[in-house]
Parts: structure tokens; C-alpha cells; sequence
């Protein structure tokens, strides 16, 4: 029996496509009365639910804008007997807000309009939206729950002016797109609200994968002693019942309490979402990669048969005359452990076809990386003919490491149409494998244990061109990701000279991830939309 001014939430953790506005609109509806029909006396979902996130350019449509208004106006004459709360655009005084819609019965009872529009990393609200500076209370079953949207719960002002304005907890709609170590952050945030304002905190997260964004779930509540009663699963959708009483008790109503797991364990989930609704909300029948027989596309299979499917899998073999027997038998034996369509086509004959092609221009000069980028070439082209003849998207296995240096080729490894594992270091490649691996084998240890090399030179190996993975790696972060200098890289113990092979590389080849395919970002700042370089400086240079 429900007391007396308490109220059942539901908070709505589920995945929203951008654009599909009608079908988003559907699925707000249809959850809604599921919530109703499981005792719900209040459903909240995410921000920007209607038209999902992010937009981006869209919001400039007037079209897209007009869609989303009809749709709003749908939802609320279509959701009745329980107070819904859903993110949407909404125009107010020809200026455009990211809003929090509150509606009872057919009526709209109150907008919130986010206060604080992120302009950093992969976030570009100001291009779109205004600033609202109103705080918005709803009163459900006599109970007084404040508004937030997203970035607004990492300062102050929104909590406090929500509690100055009566409200006993807080509803916050989220679109917070995962990286490593983002729920930690996401906690600690929540708890230095609470501090400041005592109230009851449910944080309700987006799920899924949007181009390079994936996000997570893990949506939160925190009771009045700000105490963490509330976890939704990672990479998950989740209907989350919890009940509140005036008094800010907060308990779970038949809601598992979903346990944080290991970092591996959220960036594979991660990776295997950014893929499986990649391939899919594009309408691909499947991906086709090539199979080297190294670690990086034996985790981009295991990651590609996980997100899709091993019948939605097409793997290929390229070998040329330096591809070593192992290689040949570790890729055939990760095929068949995971059941995919496999094939094996020798590029010696399109390599020579160009060899011979290019004799005369070629004449007297010595052989160098124009006749090992003619190997990745032929590869390239083999893939996507495959791609294009089969209507299946095309994988690239490239990691972060290779693709901060510039060990890659242009019309080569990076052609493709989706990098999986773009933002992941070339370290945290083999903990990911053996991360896989503890789920259930699936990459042969000595795939792990043999040095990497591209095989496009005899007895090649990585480490010929570039440093050790573990020192390239840990450079890579402190300039990539925190903006170090070279001179404070140096300072915190790393060989100078290493240090500057490092950063001239980096520099100099920003014009090849410019023409690189997305991937999923799994890190604070990964390559694309987070990290905007010119392609032509002249800044390090001297």
C-alpha cells in the first residue's frame, strides 16, 4: 500500500536515436504506460528524449523543429493517469532551449530550461540553445521535485534555486556521454550537490551508442543522507522503480541494485554498443574486417561478433609474402572459434600487378614505405570492394596509439567506415583481450605473446619504427589528453629525445585522422570531435 505523500518513480533508462523523432516519440509513450501499469505514480526520462542526443545541425531545421513540437503535443495528449517528465527542444520567444517538460493528463504543468549549456569537449550547446535561469518545482502526491538538466548539477546554482523554491528532491535528465571513470565523476558530483542542499538526488542517463558518443546508463539515486540506494546497469536499458516520502527516505520498488564493474568490463561494453548501433541504426546487413592474425583485429572480431552476431560477420585473410605461417593459423583459429564467414585472399598478385605498373616510375630508386603502403592499399581496396558488393560496413583495427603517430595508411588500414578501436591505446588493447578472453577464450595467447608487426617487410616488428607501447602510451596521454608540454613530459622523467620523436609525430600527422573513419570515444579526449588540431602549423616546429 502506497503512503500518503510518497511517490513511486520511474526513471526510464533507455536508448533514443537522433532525428527518429516519431519513433522516439512512441517509445515515450509506450514506456510511459508501461510505468503507469507497474504502479508508477511519476515516469522520468532523459534529456532530449524526443529528438535524441545530440542533434547537432538539425536544431537549425526548421522542419526538424516543427517534428519535435508536434511530437511533444502527441506524447502529452497521449500519456495520461501518471506525471511525466521527458527532455525536448522547445521554442520560447523565438529563442530555442534544451528543456525539462512536465505534463499531467494532456496539460503541460511546467518547462525547465537548462541553465548551463556545455561548450567544451564534444559538447556545442551554445551553438544551439539559449540559457534558461528559472528554476521549475513540480508537486507530485504533495511532494516538491526540482528540475536539472545535465550539466547543471556540476555547479551550484540550479540545486540551490530549485530547494529555495520548495523543492524536496531533485529529477535530473541526462544525456552524459561515457568515458572511462565517468561514473566515479558523475558520483562525486552528485554527492557535493547533496552537501550543498541536503535533497534526495535521481539522476535518470541516456544509453547507447550515437556515432562517436556511447552512453552508459548508470543512472543514480541518492536518499536524503546521501546514501547511494540507486544503480542502473551499464550499457543497459532499465525500467528503475524507487519509492520517496516526504521525509527523503528513498527505497528501491522490485530494482535490482546494479554493482559497479571493472574498467575493462565497461569500456568492452562500451565498445561493443558503439558498434552494434553504429552498423545497425545505418542500416548495414553487417561488417567485413580483415584478419591479420595480430591482437588488434582479433579484438575488433571478438568486439564485431559480440555487438552483432557471428552471422553478421565477414572476415577476411589478406596474406602477402612476408605474412608469417602463425599469422595464417591464429586468424583462421579465431574464425573458427567464433563461427564467422572467412575467406583468405592472397594480395600478392594485385601487389605485383602494381609493382609492375609502377616499374618504369619507379626505376632506380630504392625500396621504402611507397612499396609497404601499396601492400596496405591492395588491402584496402579488396576490403571495400567486399563492403560495398555484400552492403556490409567495413571495420577498420586500427588503436589510438597507431593512429596518434601516423602508423597507418591513408586508403590502407584507414579506409573504412567505423574504427572500434580508435580511442583505445594500443596497452589497453591487450588487457581488453584478455579481458575477452576471461569471458570465454576466443584469442590464441600466443596472438598476445608474439611482438606486434604490420608483416609488410620481412622480420618486421612495431618497435622497429616506434618506441615501446608502454612508453608510447604513457606519453601519448600527458600530451593528447592533458596538454602537456614536452618540456613537462620530459620533466616527469621520459627521455627527451623520445619525448620529441613522439610529438613531431602527432603534429605532423593530423591531416591522416582528419581522413580517418569515426570511432568510439572511450577516454577524456579522444580523436575527432574532441580534439580539434589544425592539420597545417607551424606551431613546435622550432
Amino acid at each position: 500500500m502506497i503512503m500518503a505523500d510518497s511517490v513511486q518513480i520511474c526513471l526510464v533508462q533507455e536508448s533514443f536515436l537522433v532525428g527518429d523523432i516519431l519513433a522516439n516519440a512512441q517509445k515515450i509513450i509506450s514506456l510511459s504506460e508501461q510505468a503507469r501499469q507497474s504502479g508508477a505514480d511519476l515516469v522520468v526520462f532523459p534529456e532530449l528524449a524526443v529528438t535524441g542526443y545530440p542533434p547537432e545541425d538539425l536544431l537549425l531545421r526548421h522542419s526538424f523543429i516543427t517534428q519535435n513540437d508536434q511530437a511533444v503535443q502527441d506524447i502529452i495528449k497521449s500519456v495520461k493517469g501518471i506525471d511525466l517528465v521527458f527532455g525536448a527542444p522547445q521554442s520560447i520567444n523565438n529563442n530555442l532551449y534544451n528543456s525539462a517538460i512536465w505534463a499531467r493528463d494532456g496539460v503541460i504543468l511546467g518547462i525547465y530550461n537548462k541553465y548551463t549549456l556545455p561548450n567544451y569537449a564534444v559538447f556545442d550547446e551554445k551553438r544551439y540553445f539559449a540559457a534558461g535561469n528559472a528554476p521549475v518545482v513540480i508537486d507530485v502526491n504533495g511532494i516538491g521535485f526540482g528540475l536539472s538538466i545535465c550539466e547543471d548539477i556540476w555547479i551550484d546554482q540550479p540545486a540551490l534555486d530549485a530547494k529555495q523554491h520548495g523543492a524536496e528532491a531533485m529529477l535530473i535528465l541526462n544525456a552524459s556521454p561515457y568515458h572511462s571513470g565517468k561514473y566515479q565523476e558523475r558520483l562525486d558530483v552528485l554527492k557535493q550537490r547533496h552537501a550543498e542542499t541536503g535533497l534526495p538526488l535521481f539522476y535518470i542517463n541516456l544509453m547507447g551508442g550515437q556515432d562517436e558518443l556511447v552512453f552508459d546508463g548508470e543512472s543514480l539515486v541518492l536518499d536524503a543522507s546521501a546514501n547511494l540506494v540507486g544503480r542502473g546497469p551499464d550499457f543497459e536499458a532499465a525500467l528503475l522503480y524507487y519509492r520517496l516520502d516526504a521525509g527523503g527516505h528513498v527505497e528501491s520498488v522490485n530494482t535490482a541494485f546494479f554493482q559497479p564493474q571493472s574498467e575493462e568490463s565497461n569500456i568492452y561494453k562500451a565498445l561493443v554498443t558503439g558498434v552494434r548501433d553504429y552498423v545497425i541504426n545505418n542500416g548495414f546487413e553487417g561488417v567485413v574486417l580483415g584478419l591479420s592474425g595480430g591482437v588488434d583485429s582479433a579484438l575488433t572480431l571478438a568486439i564485431a561478433v559480440d555487438a552483432l552476431g557471428a552471422d553478421q560477420v565477414h572476415a577476411v585473410m589478406m596474406p602477402s609474402r612476408y605474412t608469417a605461417q602463425m599469422s595464417l593459423d591464429d586468424a583462421r583459429e579465431e574464425a573458427e572459434i567464433l563461427g564467422v564467414d572467412y575467406r583468405v585472399i592472397s594480395i600478392e598478385p594485385t601487389f605485383k600487378a602494381f609493382m609492375e605498373t609502377l616499374e618504369d616510375s619507379f626505376a632506380n630508386t630504392r625500396a621504402d614505405t611507397t612499396e609497404e603502403n601499396i601492400q596496405a592499399r591492395c588491402r584496402g581496396v579488396i576490403l571495400m570492394a567486399l563492403s560495398n558488393k555484400l552492403g556490409r560496413m567495413l571495420l577498420t583495427t586500427g588503436n589510438k596509439s597507431e593512429m596518434a603517430v601516423g602508423y597507418s595508411t591513408l586508403y590502407g588500414d584507414l579506409a573504412g567506415g567505423f574504427a572500434p578501436l580508435k580511442d583505445v591505446y594500443k596497452t589497453l588493447v591487450y588487457r581488453l583481450c584478455q579481458y575477452r578472453n576471461g569471458l570465454s577464450p576466443v584469442i590464441p595467447q600466443r596472438v598476445l605473446d608474439r611482438p606486434p608487426s604490420a608483416e609488410l617487410k620481412p622480420d618486421q616488428v612495431d618497435q622497429d619504427s616506434l618506441p615501446d607501447y608502454d612508453v608510447l602510451d604513457a606519453i601519448l596521454k600527458l600530451s593528447v589528453e592533458q596538454d602537456w608540454s614536452s618540456e613537462d613530459i620530459i620533466a616527469a622523467g621520459y627521455d627527451a629525445e623520445t619525448v620529441n620523436r613522439v610529438i613531431r609525430m602527432v603534429q605532423f600527422n593530423e591531416y591522416k585522422r582528419r581522413q580517418a573513419p569515426p570511432g568510439i570515444r572511450i577516454t577524456r579526449r579522444a580523436f575527432g570531435r574532441d580534439r580539434r588540431y589544425p592539420i597545417t602549423s607551424g606551431y613546435g616546429r622550432s
